[in-house]
């Protein structure tokens, strides 16, 4: 029977899932946080882009290969087996939840934009508790309400955004732009700082693959939605902070708390570009958090499939797997409780670092895995072109995973290395619960061969008949 609250997702749909995990609440500090290096960052840019579009494209052909609800996780497991599988789920899976609460707690920020005087404690906390259980509850509707949140929310911050960033051009002036590059060292230095802080815009490209059971013809639109809402996220994150280094003033524009909402107040005068600019983060965040609800969801979905996550994340309904989205509403809820009323910043500092390295494990996997497929495929009937097109892709995507690694810093991957082994101890225990059910299953099935003394009158008594 169709469940009116469960609706596949179509090309649009799944673009926009794409676009708005991508495109969240960073962006609108992104062109002050790279001011300091100069122009040179946009440079940086460009060649991040570039490596997004690879992993995008590769995604897209894995999806192809195995059009299943679980995405990195799935492949990786194909490729290298359970273990790199659930390596896989554990970290993404980590990484959702935590990016969750901070994205709540930035929500915060924008709030006090809107109304300002209400800084207490207390009422942080519960702005950023409704920001985490609104999104939750679209999840908990289906898979129709988290489509409609994700296109109205995609549509309402990528208008003002792309508008900002238009019309931003033609107010440029390159007198503000600044020198190439800023401060000492070389301008490759300058380039590789400003990436290391531009790394992470683009994840969410997996957004796509990871509901690829959710997506209508998957083979054909994952890869689709996956390239086009990458493009779209490249589209507005380039043009507007070009937009906003050709309006700003570049001295004010390194000190900017708000740099879209100067760059507005630029163009057309007034103070009115804060409020503007803080709507449009508020709506972006709520959209993004919708998003990645349904993601920290999908991953143990998969996994628990396999055995390899408990049985409790397979709940399933109305397209949505609930108890995962539960499971991470609730810890995430707790980390930002942690935050606001216990005050341990250090504790939410060290895991949010821990999701700047988690984030990279199941990239770094889909891209290994992809390389793994082609070269262990049958190459004598791919055309040869495919085949040097698809392996060029991977190994850029493989080396653009490899500078995230790089990019997140000694202490992300020493922190993100330890949670990442913290989480053997679940795979022994899942791998042990399932080996003994196993046993237990053949132990079952056996069967006992039929003794000779009970065949031997059935036989006689046969021949007897027959003669």
């Amino acid at each position: 029977m169709h469940d009116r609250h469960t609706r596949r997702f179509g090309l649009g749909t799944a673009t926009c899932l794409v676009m708005g995990n991508i495109i969240g609440g960073g962006i609108f500090l992104l062109p002050a946080s790279v001011a300091p290096f100069g122009t040179v960052s946009l440079v940086a840019f460009g060649v991040l882009t570039v490596g997004a579009i690879a992993l995008a494209l590769v995604f897209g052909r894995l999806a192809e290969r195995h059009p299943d609800t679980g995405g990195p996780y799935v492949y990786a497991r194909e490729a290298f087996g359970d273990f790199a599988g659930f390596l896989s789920a554990w970290s993404y899976w980590t990484m959702t939840w935590v990016s969750n609460a901070a994205l709540a707690v930035a929500a915060v920020g924008y709030v006090h934009v809107l109304f300002p005087g209400h800084d207490s404690k207390g009422t942080d906390l519960l702005v950023a508790l409704v920001a985490l259980w609104l999104p939750a509850l679209s999840n908990f509707a289906g898979t129709r309400y988290v489509g409609a949140v994700q296109l109205v929310s995609t549509v309402l911050k990528f208008v003002p955004l792309l508008f900002i960033a238009v019309v931003g051009l033609f107010f440029f002036d390159p007198d503000k732009l600044g020198s190439f590059h800023e401060g000492g060292g070389s301008a490759i230095g300058g380039m590789s700082a400003a990436a290391a802080i531009l790394l992470y815009s683009y994840v969410g490209v997996e957004s796509a693959a990871m509901s690829a059971g959710e997506v209508r013809d998957p083979e054909r639109n994952v890869g689709r939605a996956t390239v086009l809402g990458t493009i779209g996220a490249a589209v507005v994150y380039l043009l507007g902070t070009v937009s906003v280094f050709g309006t700003v003033a570049h001295d004010k524009l390194v000190d900017s708390k708000a740099p879209f909402s100067d760059a507005v107040n630029a163009m057309f005068g007034g103070q009115w570009g804060g409020t503007v600019i803080a709507v449009a983060a508020v709506i972006s965040i709520v959209g993004a958090l919708n998003g990645w609800t349904l993601m920290s969801a999908q991953s143990p979905y998969a996994a628990a499939k396999d055995g390899l996550f408990p049985a409790a994340f397979l709940k399933k309904q109305r397209g949505v797997p609930t108890f995962g989205v539960l499971a991470a509403s609730v810890l995430a809820t707790a980390l930002t409780v942690i935050n606001y009323l216990i005050g341990a910043g250090g504790v939410f500092e060290i895991l949010v670092l821990i999701t700047t390295f988690s984030a990279t494990v199941p990239y770094l996997l889909a891209a290994g895995a992809q390389i793994y497929f082609l070269l262990t495929g049958r190459r004598d009937q791919v055309r040869p072109a495919r085949f040097a097109r698809d392996m060029v892709l991977a190994v850029v995507a493989f080396g653009f995973t490899f500078w995230l690694v790089a990019g997140a810093g000694y202490a992300a991957i020493y922190q993100g290395v330890l949670f990442l082994f913290a989480g053997i101890l679940v795979y022994a225990w899942m791998a042990a619960r399932r080996t003994v059910r196993g046993r237990a299953a053949g132990e079952d099935q056996a069967v006992t061969p039929p003794s000779t003394t009970s065949s031997a009158p059935t036989v006689n008594a046969a021949s007897s008949d027959d003669r």
